[in-house]
């Protein structure tokens, strides 16, 4: 067995999974160095979600191992689960947050479910999160109350509140007017560099993405199709992966999901 690499956070070793006969990752190899910006990019449907369930354990590998600080999450029991969860955060599509607490509330969460704090520690380590995202003058607000890219800062503030060594954010962006975009993006940048953490970004939105990551993995096809930083993703050779970064209604991803012929259902005198 290859010993785990020291630079990198997390380790995902020939990595294999699927839901029923359907594989989404074959053979899966990368690491995620620690401190670094990495992107999980690809088509819908790539896996890229999947690798961030297989990181945090909801789910569990077929083939393969994932390492994080070089233990197997597969292989750990409950105990270890929980106990590896709390050094990791985690930004759902679209915030998630709890419609019936407050932001406050919201960001106390995990310290009153993880921790033993006083509430007057909880109060203040919350108040320095909500600042941290430039929203601790909304902490009395209800999650109707704020707006979308709002309600995305009040979720990166909770996935920081127990200073977590990694962020997973999965699709960030998804919906944000360009002013709250790039506010999500230099936030998920900022905090990097400032805490000192490792982030892993699920994304479609490029521009942005590729300008706040350290490094690209491409999947497509349950392999990883492009590897490296963003200006070599960018001049990637491979079809599929320009096709992707350059938005190409044309290459190996077709327009028409596999299927019968046009003859075969409408019949030879048929013309498409």
């Amino acid at each position: 067995m290859t010993s785990p690499d020291p630079s990198a956070l997390v380790e995902c070793r020939s990595l294999s999974f699927g839901y029923g006969e359907r594989r989404i990752l074959d053979d899966v190899s990368f690491t995620v160095p620690k401190g670094k910006v990495t992107a999980l990019m690809g088509a819908s449907g790539g896996g890229k979600t999947t690798v961030l369930r297989l990181i945090g354990g909801q789910v569990r590998a077929q083939r393969g191992q994932v390492l994080f600080e070089g233990e197997d999450v597969g292989a750990m029991d409950a105990g270890g689960l929980y106990r590896t969860r709390r050094r990791m955060g985690m930004l759902f599509q679209f915030g998630a947050l709890f419609t019936d607490l407050s932001v406050f509330d919201n960001v106390a969460f995990p310290l009153r479910e993880h921790t033993s704090l006083s509430e007057a520690l909880v109060r203040d380590i919350v108040l320095m999160k909500l600042n941290a995202v430039g929203l601790r003058g909304a902490r009395d607000l209800m999650p109707s109350e704020i707006s979308g890219g709002m309600a995305r800062r009040v979720a990166l503030a909770r996935a920081i509140a127990l200073d977590p060594e990694l962020i997973m954010y999965d699709e960030p962006f998804a919906g944000l007017d360009p002013i709250s975009l790039g506010t999500a993006a230099q936030l998920i940048r900022r905090l990097n560099d400032t805490l000192g953490i490792t982030s892993i970004v699920v994304s479609h939105d490029l521009e942005e993405t590729f300008h706040i990551a350290d490094q690209v993995i491409v999947l497509a096809n349950g392999k990883v199709a492009a590897q490296g930083t963003p200006a070599e993703v960018m001049a990637s050779q491979d079809p599929l992966v320009d096709q992707f970064v350059h938005a190409r209604p044309d290459g190996p991803v077709h327009f028409h999901y596999h299927g019968p012929t046009v003859a075969q259902d409408f019949g030879g005198g048929f013309q498409a």
